[in-house]
C-alpha cells in the first residue's frame, strides 16, 4: 500500500511540474522622442485606434468639471503646443505628478481614458473650486491622503498646451 501511494505522490508530482507553460516574448515598441517623430507619425500612432473628445468615455466620465471650460474636443495634434505644454509641465507639474507613475497626484499618461479633456482642463485653471464640488475631485482628493492640488494659476493657454502634451504621453 505504501507504494502504491508512493507512485501515486510521484506520478502526480512529475506531471504537475511537467507541464510548461510557453511563453511568448513581447517584442518591445521602439520609442521616439517628440522632436523624433513627424506630425503624420503622432496622428498614426497617438491612440492606437482611441479617440479622445467629450462623449467617448463610460457615462461617469463625461463631467466637464466646473470652471471656465464647458466643452472640449482635440483637433489635430499641434507640435509648437505640445512643447509649450512638455516646458509647462516641467516647470509647475513635476514636483507633484510624473508622466507613468502615482506621485502626490496621478499619472498624466493615458489620462484621457479616465477623464474627459475639459475636466483636466477644469481641473487645472480651477482646482480649489474643483476639490471642494465635483464628486470626481473629491475622490482623488481621498485617494491621494487629501493633499490638494495647489493652483498654478495656469492661464487658458498654458492648461491647453499641457492639454495637449497629455495627448503624447
Amino acid at each position: 500500500m505504501k507504494k502504491l501511494c508512493y507512485i501515486i505522490l510521484c506520478s502526480l508530482f512529475l506531471f504537475a511540474c511537467g507541464k510548461e507553460s510557453k511563453k511568448t516574448e513581447e517584442k518591445p515598441v521602439e520609442e521616439k522622442s517628440l522632436n523624433e517623430m513627424t506630425p503624420q507619425e503622432y496622428k498614426e500612432n497617438l491612440y492606437k485606434g482611441r479617440t479622445v473628445e467629450m462623449g467617448t468615455f463610460g457615462s461617469e466620465n463625461r463631467s466637464i468639471g466646473i470652471g471656465p471650460i464647458k466643452y472640449f474636443m482635440f483637433g489635430d495634434l499641434d507640435l509648437e503646443m505640445v512643447k509649450t505644454g512638455e516646458k509647462v509641465f516641467k516647470q509647475k507639474c513635476t514636483i507633484c505628478h510624473k508622466t507613468d507613475k502615482k506621485m502626490i497626484g496621478p499619472a498624466m499618461k493615458n489620462i484621457y481614458s479616465k477623464r474627459s479633456p475639459a475636466w483636466v482642463m477644469n481641473m487645472m485653471l480651477n482646482p480649489t473650486e474643483m476639490l471642494k464640488k465635483d464628486s470626481t475631485a473629491i475622490a482623488l482628493l481621498k485617494e491621494y491622503n487629501n493633499v490638494p492640488m495647489i493652483n498654478q494659476n495656469l492661464t487658458e493657454d498654458e492648461a491647453r498646451a499641457l492639454a495637449e502634451y497629455f495627448r503624447t504621453l
